[in-house]
């Protein structure tokens, strides 16, 4: 009989958890990486308004203040919001540790489950072994015990 693991339904579904959760760090990710891109823009939004206030018209100064003042509140804002995903990430990637924590801890007991049936296999198939060894023995000696009363008798 091959080995059966009894637990196998378990060792799937923590298998199974821990994929989704791969699923949903990797859109953890993704999404710390648009944040991140997002002040990439507003970074390069605002060394680009800079750089037009130098060779703008001394009149539109105030304007560009303005948006420059906008641009840098952006910038915190995205700066929060990238923050937020980040922590958001550290959690998702934590429950993903111990997902696989789960996983391997199954994986081990079921190893270790396939080791011992082995081993009884082994241990079975040695006493079968033995017994026929012992029942060939027991008939030989019969045999033998047979013949030499049949000579005996002769």
């Amino acid at each position: 009989m091959p080995f059966r693991y009894r637990l196998q339904k378990v060792l799937d579904f923590r298998i199974n958890q821990k994929e989704e959760q791969l699923m949903r760090v990797q859109k953890a990710q993704q999404a710390v990486y648009k944040a991140e891109e997002d002040i990439r823009r507003n970074n390069q939004l605002i060394s680009e308004t800079k750089d037009g206030m130098r060779t703008a018209d001394p009149t539109m100064y105030d304007y560009y203040d303005k948006y420059l003042k906008h641009l840098w509140e952006e910038a915190e804002r995205l700066e929060q919001i990238r923050i937020e995903l980040q922590k958001q990430l550290d959690i998702e990637i934590q429950k993903l540790v111990k997902c696989e924590q789960n996983v391997k801890v199954l994986e081990k007991h079921k190893e270790k489950n396939k080791e011992l049936y082995l081993q009884e296999e082994k241990q079975a198939e040695l006493k079968n072994f033995s017994e026929l060894g012992v029942t060939r023995f027991f008939r030989n000696k019969q045999e033998k015990l047979t013949e030499e009363e049949r000579e005996e008798q002769k």
